[in-house]
């Protein structure tokens, strides 16, 4: 049995005006379309989440195109209403609603990504922080309108005042408030959750052999048509390093892979830059000048939300936190005045193409 089977677990909105600020930080390597013997490769492409989402499949058995993208658009419009931000019936848009000390029973998909968004939450000391919705919208990269001033001290502290994710209570899928004004906003995590859902609706389905992508987040499942496992490309964070753009190319065999950068999602003002990504302690968009994190894991919902903390946290701190990990391995990038300083995991080195 694949992870994807067993799976149970992009600072990016799902705002589908967004389209053009949603960051693509994986690219990956397709392949021209054959048949082999392991099968014809098919390809079905679509949008969710304020981004595009595209699925190869290698199957020995001829499947309908038409029949998967209806599949897939059901699914990801399912997870959709559980997670968007941009849907006032979504339920984390009536969660957001309600007051402290009211439970509010989960559904199936917000359950699973509070889960995970709990275990990364707590294995990053708080550097992923799923309540940071008041900051993200007071800094311009939420769902409030941006604005070309820097906020206030004093606004960053009311918002601050209203975040934590050690506020809420996980408990007999239901969640609660402890706090008044805690609001969620998984967008950091939401798009590997969606690929979860889709490669779970493969495995079901008794495909084996699979690529799922969503704004950049992958997993990939078996091999493709050219019996060899997937593989796929780490954006490089400044554009030169090769013509292709890439950075790094890595081979995924049953894995996730999710990045998260600030080079695309920013603002400068007075010749200063200012990330999307925000310090929850601080209320502050990130100063450690780490530019890019890409986290290898099991399931894309885990690797999402852990390439959101490196982010945030201290680089040692990141590694020394993946390399406590089973079966995650992390590439971290940070920008140096004399260039790129790159850091990686014990393990990132098996996942790398030569």
């Amino acid at each position: 049995m694949t992870p994807a089977r067993e799976a149970a677990r992009k600072e990016t909105s799902m705002k589908p005006g967004h389209m053009g600020r949603v960051l693509c930080l994986l690219c990956i390597i397709f392949l021209c379309f054959t048949g082999t013997a392991q099968g014809r490769e098919y390809t079905i492409q679509g949008k969710t989440m304020g981004t595009f989402y595209t699925v190869k499949l290698v199957s020995a058995r001829k499947q309908s195109i038409a029949l998967w993208e209806k599949k897939i658009d059901t699914r990801l419009r399912q997870v959709n209403a559980g997670l968007s931000m941009y849907d006032p019936d979504s339920d984390i848009s009536r969660f957001n609603q309600i007051d402290a000390g009211q439970p509010f029973r989960l559904s199936r998909d917000f359950g699973q990504v509070m889960a995970v968004a709990e275990t990364v939450f707590r294995l990053s000391g708080g550097a992923w922080d799923g309540t940071v919705k008041p900051l993200v919208d007071l800094w311009g990269f939420g769902t409030k309108q941006s604005s070309n001033t820097l906020p206030d001290p004093a606004a960053i502290a009311d918002a601050l005042s209203c975040t934590g994710f050690e506020h809420l209570i996980l408990e007999n899928n239901h969640l609660l408030k402890k706090k008044p004004g805690i609001t969620l906003d998984l967008g950091s995590i939401a798009k590997g959750y969606g690929v979860d859902a889709i490669a779970r609706l493969l495995a079901l389905s008794k495909i084996d052999n699979f690529l799922v992508e969503i704004g950049g987040e992958l997993f990939g499942s078996g091999v493709n048509r050219h019996n060899k496992p997937w593989s796929v490309g780490i954006t490089d964070p400044s554009g030169i390093a090769s013509d292709s753009g890439l950075y790094k190319i890595i081979t995924l065999n049953n894995q996730a892979i999710a990045t998260s950068g600030d080079y695309r999602n920013f603002f400068e003002i007075q010749g200063k830059t200012y990330s999307h990504i925000i310090d929850p302690k601080t209320g502050f968009p990130v100063n450690n000048q780490v530019v890019s994190a890409s986290v290898i894991a099991g399931t894309c919902t885990f690797a999402d939300g852990l390439a959101t903390a490196l982010m945030v946290m201290d680089p040692a701190d990141g590694l020394a936190l993946v390399n406590r990990l089973e079966d995650t391995a992390c590439l971290i990038i940070q920008k140096t005045e004399s260039g790129f300083k790159e850091m990686s995991s014990q393990n990132f080195h098996t996942f790398v193409q030569p």
